[in-house]
């Protein structure tokens, strides 16, 4: 059934359509809607589940530890500083391989302060054995916790779910809400593998000595690698059941494309926009954009790049003192690639700032400009920075 909804809307909906057992979060701009609106279906008995409030984030996740140790469906939801705060305890989940879900409504991190959106939050914590994927639209945000109940519980690893905040967590759209019971036979009660039971005594979590640590660790990153396909797995029966895909990634018009942008999230919307009117004039450029971030899917990325004269990444991230973090996977995974496209790093919209198309437009010809000379002068680029204020150009 169609309705309109914010992207923290959707995500709501689809925990509850997930039938979670255990609901812990601390509020916190802008995602704190979604566990508004879950402690709603709480207390009006739409939700049969336990709603646990909680002094911080750290505890939240703590609290999601634990439900899911015993054997619950547990879900979460956080941003920026919250998502900073909970870190240490991302590494324990993860390590612990349980099955919890995450909608992180991605938000710039202090220094200064700023409530506004990019991605600098969920890429700090990219290493920490979270898969993590990235939402274009409110669509994708309500599937991809759907699917991500199942990668999680099928692979015993943690999953975060990532969309732009305010650009998708407040800003409302159609979303295509599926029936209960489709969702319950998509998404069958959970069954932990060894659930914490004192009628059954186990260790979990105990000292990791050096003669056994490096083993687990290897393991723990086989699982992460082993959900590339499993992702592909799950979204292939997603879309014969209700009729939507999103694959690792999405190729947009880029079959033939000699340039290509390369982008994360709700920034590919405005972007596509652009290669549709470019299109029209005879550029030969296109659009990939990265879906499962982690586990980071390079054969599929480097298959999709692979006819490319150059690739402009765009992202809303900087890895202070060097580049975007996609960039530096994406860079890496060329690396030894026989005729790869040049590439091109554009750092924008930290903190908010809008992206226009004719910031992306700059993109293109920059990578146009590449494309004729055959080589990148500079590879790391900021897109509408204000050089007067930061120095530059007076």
């Amino acid at each position: 059934m169609k309705q309109v909804l914010t992207g923290n809307e959707a995500a709501a909906i689809a925990a509850k359509l997930a039938r979670v057992k255990v609901i812990s979060a601390y509020p916190i701009t802008p995602q704190t809607a979604i566990v508004e609106k879950l402690a709603e279906f709480v207390a009006n008995g739409e939700l049969d589940a336990e709603f646990m409030k909680v002094e911080s984030e750290h505890s939240a996740m703590s609290a999601c530890i634990g439900a899911a140790a015993v054997g619950a469906r547990a879900f979460t939801a956080t941003s920026s500083q919250g998502l900073m705060l909970m870190s240490e305890m991302l590494y324990i989940a993860a390590g612990l391989r349980l099955p919890i879900v995450m909608a992180n409504a991605n938000r710039a991190l202090s220094a200064p302060l700023n409530i506004w959106c990019d991605q600098q939050d969920s890429m700090a914590v990219r290493d920490s054995g979270w898969v993590q994927l990235y939402c274009e639209d409110n669509q994708e945000i309500l599937d991809s916790i759907l699917q991500a109940y199942r990668v999680a519980e099928e692979l015993m690893l943690p999953v975060m779910v990532c969309f732009d905040g305010y650009i998708l967590s407040h800003t409302a759209e159609p979303v295509d809400v599926p029936e209960q019971e489709e969702v319950d036979d998509f998404l069958p009660p959970y069954r932990p593998r060894h659930p914490l039971d004192p009628a059954m005594p186990v260790t979990m979590g105990p000292v990791g000595v050096p003669e056994y640590y490096q083993e687990i660790r290897y393991m723990l990153h086989e699982a992460v690698r082993a959900a590339r396909d499993k992702i592909v797995e799950v979204d292939r029966e997603y879309g014969k059941r209700f009729g939507r895909r999103y694959g690792l990634v999405e190729c947009y018009r880029s079959d033939d494309a000699e340039i290509i942008l390369l982008t994360l999230g709700s920034l590919s919307g405005t972007a596509k926009d652009l290669i549709d009117r470019s299109r029209k004039r005879g550029e030969r450029v296109g659009l990939v954009r990265v879906r499962a971030y982690r586990p980071f899917p390079r054969e599929v990325l480097v298959k999709a790049l692979e006819h490319a004269k150059v690739v402009a990444v765009l992202e809303k991230d900087i890895s202070l003192g060097w580049a975007g973090a996609l960039f530096a996977d994406v860079s890496c995974a060329l690396a030894n690639v026989e005729g790869a496209p040049l590439l091109m790093n554009f750092i924008c919209g930290l903190g908010g700032r809008d992206v226009s198309p004719l910031q992306i437009r700059e993109a293109l010809r920059a990578a146009a400009r590449a494309a004729e000379v055959g080589e990148v002068k500079r590879p790391v680029r900021w897109l509408g920075l204000r050089e007067k204020l930061v120095g530059l150009g007076i």
